[in-house]
């Protein structure tokens, strides 16, 4: 994937048309290295062509997989071969989800090396909780030089009970326990979209899974899992982005390839706004012919607001009539954005882990600078309801979760390019 600096916008222009969203990558993620518990191929549709997916896979090729690309470059076919148990330090300082490789290694082989992640910066993000778990389930882990060891002759069953429903927690957990012996309850998980793909395709693959969606799992151990075919779910977040932008910009556009119920509070919210939303299956369709009003929104886990939209919509509140509130309840230090928005002529203020927004009519074109993946999703809102020239340093940031953006955005009438 070519190695972009910079993201420039030519603003002001409502948005008009149809696009379609990619496979989902914090489905794509937990689901490619749970290939790493199977002996057989195992096909993955649907692929988001992201930074995050090439790191993810050169991952699994140092750990013996083999990857053969089907020609549409979406569908992807893992060969396992003679599998290694160690996460090299540069690909798990690149992305957090390098985490999701200990689970399914310490289950399938008994030993697992892994780096403590890397990834987007904004707070302590500990895994303290996958730990507990692994250890309740007779994981022995030591952690030297930010390199965890893990060792189990093999895990064995346990009630787990978790802190808080963490989505990476959660996953890794329930892929260590569908090879674990015995029963394993998982209390209090994430029930987010991406988890409930993932357990879909383990019990494809041959896992023993119940209550699949909710906040508990009940896994029943089995010996081996077999390769299948799987297609990655439509990305909710990528959706939403766009259907942010058209309540920033004005204009009409249908979002394809995406479950409207993966989005009922954020639509409720674009709602609020004025926006006009009609729905359909697997498409959403938003109508926005006036200034949005300000919305006050409050993230917390699946099914509600998820903290991935909240700097998209304070890009909204940018732009609208009145005041609007931004609480984040998941992420406390994801406001640096906030700072960002402002060069382009937003009044946001910051107060703990709430923004406060006071709508301004119009926003003039400046460099700024992405701070992490969502915040640049944001940057670009605002660069298209912004007048004049918008120029985004730090472009990687935007290519590690979004494919074909400036594509995407031409097809409904905006104009985005990396330099």
């Amino acid at each position: 994937m070519a190695q972009y600096e910079r993201i420039v916008i030519d603003g002001g222009k409502q948005l008009s048309g149809e696009l379609t969203v990619s496979g989902a990558k914090n489905a794509a993620l937990p689901c490619l290295f749970a290939t790493l518990l199977s002996e057989q191929p195992v096909q993955l549709a649907n692929l988001p062509g992201t930074i995050d997916t090439s790191t993810a896979l050169a991952v699994l090729r140092t750990l013996g997989c083999e990857t053969k690309i089907d020609a549409d470059t979406t569908t992807i076919t893992l060969l396992p071969s003679q599998a290694a148990h160690e996460v090299e330090v540069d690909h798990a300082r690149s992305m957090r989800a390098s985490i999701l490789a200990l689970g399914p290694l310490l289950t399938r082989f008994g030993k697992a090396v892994v780096p403590l992640p890397g990834g987007c910066d904004f707070g302590s993000r500990p895994i303290d909780i996958h730990l507990r778990g692994l250890e309740a389930m007779g994981a022995k882990i030591n952690m030297r030089g930010g390199i965890l060891y893990a060792t189990a002759s093999q895990l064995k069953g346990a009630n787990l009970v978790l802190d808080y429903p963490t989505f990476t927690g959660t996953e890794n957990l329930l892929m260590a326990a569908v090879l674990a012996k015995g029963k394993t309850i998982i209390d209090n998980a994430a029930r987010e979209p991406e988890v409930a793909d993932l357990a879909r395709l383990l019990c494809k693959m041959g896992a023993k899974i119940s209550g699949i969606g909710s906040s508990c799992l009940l896994i029943e151990g089995v010996k081996q899992l077999s390769g299948v075919s799987h297609s990655i779910i439509g990305d909710r977040i990528e959706a939403g982005t766009y259907l942010a932008a058209v309540a920033a910009t004005r204009g009409e556009i249908t979002v394809r390839d995406i479950d409207p119920d993966l989005l009922r509070v954020p639509l409720q919210k674009l709602t609020q706004t004025g926006a006009q939303i009609n729905l359909a299956k697997d498409t959403i369709g938003i109508r926005m012919t006036d200034q949005a009003k300000a919305v006050h929104i409050t993230t917390a886990p699946y099914p509600g607001f998820p903290t991935d939209l909240q700097a998209q919509f304070l890009a909204v509140n940018a732009v609208a009539k009145g005041s609007g509130t931004v609480t984040d309840q998941v992420w406390q230090q994801r406001f640096r954005t906030a700072d960002e928005l402002s060069l382009l002529g937003a009044k946001i203020s910051v107060h703990g882990n709430c923004a406060t927004s006071k709508g301004v009519n119009k926003l003039i074109g400046a460099h700024v600078q992405a701070t992490d993946l969502r915040a640049s999703a944001a940057l670009v809102i605002g660069g298209l309801a912004a007048q004049d020239t918008t120029v985004i340093h730090g472009a990687r940031h935007l290519l590690r979760g979004y494919e074909k953006l400036p594509e995407k955005i031409a097809a409904i009438g905006g104009n985005v390019s990396y330099d």
